[in-house]
């Protein structure tokens, strides 16, 4: 991946790039090493799961979209494409609407204060829309598909694009000044998530201001530890002697809504809040060290203690982990699920298996991290909410080992099992869950090439693991057919799990795509023959499953210099002749992120959340200079003088109703 000037300069924009080494020294061997020994002996692995196993959890709309698509050898989609490349603004295929549903600083309850860019403050912005969205969610009220709740992660701060005055010029340096208690304030109200309500009239989106579920969920926001690590030692403070309550959920990055409608926020990477040493003999010492923590790309520390090693040596062991919000409920506390592993959490997609238990998936996005799913102990009654609330406080934590052979193996992290035993520094479960990256080195797990995004499809009984890229993976330790060393471009991992059974222990794999740009062939990109030249992409990110079982695919790390166009939304084919022909849907604005994406149960609407715009070391005409507040490369979506670049949620919907891209 190309670094931006900004990469260096800012810290937050360095933290969330995460291009470092990664901290996995074990072993182990990598995805690239396995897939090029099974990769020497044959092409692609035969065999799919019957759609009847599944069937009956899909509607018959849905599957006879998917199956005419199939029995036509034709994609599944049907849009005039977009056409790829780079400037200020965003872009959707021709006959849809992307309107601005929800900006950061936009009010979310009746008392909320406008937005004041150079007036901020905490009071203010806990009131209203959150920064850097990410994971985009959408629970219906009543079932509709057009009154429902949005619920919205807010990932981190990019504190030179909102602080009028942090940045300076000297000496023909640009540098970022410290940041003050009360922008430290703004910052952490700025985190979390965002619940609203919105409803659909005469064919485009609003928010319910007024709406009784509305609830910003923020740094500050108290939590409850549940499940095997709450109460342990390793988790209390001078604050929380108990090691049961937490302040705050930090870097949630995408996410998921359960069966039973609650809110799950996955905690990616906490480790850029932490500042501080400790001594290298302490016993967290090394556990730390796998998770990179501290990286101090935050000034919190500064003001508050518990961010502080020295001063709080357990916090950072309070996070990392999934957080579930019960959004019918906006004065319950949110639950920190400890029985689902502490890593640098992507997200946590759900569904729910044909034994009525649920299959949790979850990727550690870092180089070199795994791939893992939690199965739940007790099994989803739809007709008992209350009991589905506790759910995610028994069940069994996997890890995933791909074999060369094309087959896989879901090896359980369960104390007193295998190495994870005392002898090995594991005392209770609560140590492996804490430890949950460790726990896995011991276990053999496969190192993969960052995992993100892992969507199970219920239609087509497939999983789908979007692994973005390993820019540091060694030449030496791949064959040099595939995948690659240096891999700027990553893959897509298709999953069947044996007898098509979301809870089995095994399962087949293989590459369903192999981005980058397929006409430079040094790059060994497998796009089909049917993808244009804006139909292709790099760095998978985040993936949607729509109602009719079609992959829509978005990206993070695109730049005029890397791949000459944004990060963007793609459709994505995985089912017969048209099998890896991707499309250019929706496009994102110079510096931006494409996240979400989510589409209504009717698919009706598509949300997506267009995050840091404006950010990076180049402009939309490619001059090489980092963007901030007083000199930005987009002031996108306002366009006016006295706004800066704010990153937003966009509502795409069909021009004159109907389906997305039918």
């Amino acid at each position: 991946m190309t670094e931006h000037l900004s990469q260096k300069i800012f810290p937050t924009t360095q933290l969330e790039d995460a291009d470092g080494e990664g901290h996995n020294s074990s072993i182990n061997p990598t995805m690239g090493e396995i897939i090029s020994k099974r990769f020497s002996r044959r092409n692609f692995l035969q065999g799919s799961l019957a759609v009847s196993a599944i069937a009956a959890t899909v509607s018959p709309v849905a599957l006879m979209t998917a199956e005419k698509a199939r029995a036509a050898g034709a994609s599944a989609f049907s849009f005039p494409e977009v056409e790829a490349g780079v400037d200020a603004n965003h872009h959707v295929a021709e006959g849809y609407s992307a309107d601005v549903l929800l900006r950061w600083g936009d009010a979310i309850f009746p008392d909320s204060p406008a937005f004041d860019p150079t007036k901020q403050t905490a009071a203010a912005q806990a009131r209203q829309f959150g920064y850097n969205n990410d994971y985009v969610g959408y629970i219906p009220l009543e079932g509709s598909s057009e009154h429902g709740l949005l619920v919205v992660n807010h990932e981190y701060t990019n504190p030179h694009l909102m602080f009028p005055g942090l940045v300076t010029i000297a000496d023909g340096k640009i540098k970022q000044g410290p940041l003050n208690k009360e922008q430290v304030d703004i910052e952490m109200a700025a985190h979390g998530g965002t619940i609203v309500e919105i409803r659909k009239v005469d064919g485009k989106w609003q928010v319910v201001p007024e709406g009784r579920y509305n609830r910003r969920v923020t740094a500050a926001t108290e939590m409850q530890l549940t499940g095997p690590v709450a109460g342990n030692d390793r988790v209390k403070t001078s604050a929380d002697p108990t090691g049961t309550r937490v302040i705050g959920t930090l870097n949630n990055c995408a996410g998921g809504v359960t069966p039973w409608g609650t809110y799950i926020m996955a905690e990616e990477n906490f480790h850029g809040y932490f500042s501080g040493e400790l001594p290298a003999d302490h016993k967290e010492a090394a556990n730390y060290k796998r998770y990179g923590v501290p990286e101090g790309g935050y000034e919190w520390a500064n003001f508050y203690d518990r961010y502080d090693l020295a001063k709080e040596p357990n916090e950072p062991n309070r996070f990392g982990w999934i957080v579930e919000v019960d959004v019918m409920d906006p004065a319950s506390t949110p639950k920190k699920r400890t029985a689902l592993g502490r890593t640098k959490h992507e997200g946590a997609e759900s569904i729910v298996a044909e034994n009525g238990k649920v299959v949790f998936y979850l990727g550690d996005d870092e180089r070199f991290d795994y791939v893992y799913k939690f199965v739940t102990d007790g099994t989803y009654n739809p007709n008992d909410r209350a009991a589905n609330l506790s759910l995610l406080d028994t069940g069994t934590l996997y890890v995933a080992k791909f074999d060369e052979g094309g087959t896989m193996q879901w090896l359980p992290l369960v104390h007193g099992q295998g190495p994870l035993t005392a002898e090995n520094g594991f005392a209770s479960q609560a140590d492996v869950l804490i430890e949950t990256r460790r726990a896995g080195d011991l276990l053999g797990a496969t190192k993969m090439d960052r995992p993100e995004d892992v969507q199970p499809n219920g239609v087509n009984g497939k999983v789908y693991v979007m692994l973005t890229n390993n820019t540091r993976r060694k030449a030496e330790q791949v064959d040099a057919a595939n995948p690659r060393a240096e891999n700027a471009f990553g893959h897509i991992i298709e999953i069947t799990e044996d007898g098509g059974d979301f809870t089995a222990t095994s399962g087949k794999w293989e590459v369903l795509l192999k981005c980058g740009d397929p006409s430079v062939a040094a790059v060994g990109a497998t796009f089909s023959t049917e993808t244009t030249k804006n139909g292709w992409f790099g760095m998978p990110d985040n993936c949607a499953v729509d109602s009719a079982g079609r992959l829509w695919v978005s990206t993070d790390g695109n730049n005029n210099k890397a791949t000459g166009r944004t990060d963007g939304l793609w459709a994505v084919d995985t089912e017969g002749e048209a099998r890896a022909t991707s499309k250019l849907f929706f496009r994102v604005p110079v510096g931006a992120e494409m996240c979400g994406p989510l589409f209504t149960p009717d698919d009706e609407t598509a949300f997506v959340a267009v995050q840091h715009p404006g950010d990076g070391g180049d402009d939309w005409e490619g001059h090489g200079r980092p963007s901030y507040y007083e000199d930005l490369s987009t002031r996108w979506p306002d366009f006016k003088d006295d706004m800066p670049v704010r990153p937003a949620v966009l509502a795409i919907t069909k021009i004159g109703g109907g389906k997305i891209a039918v």
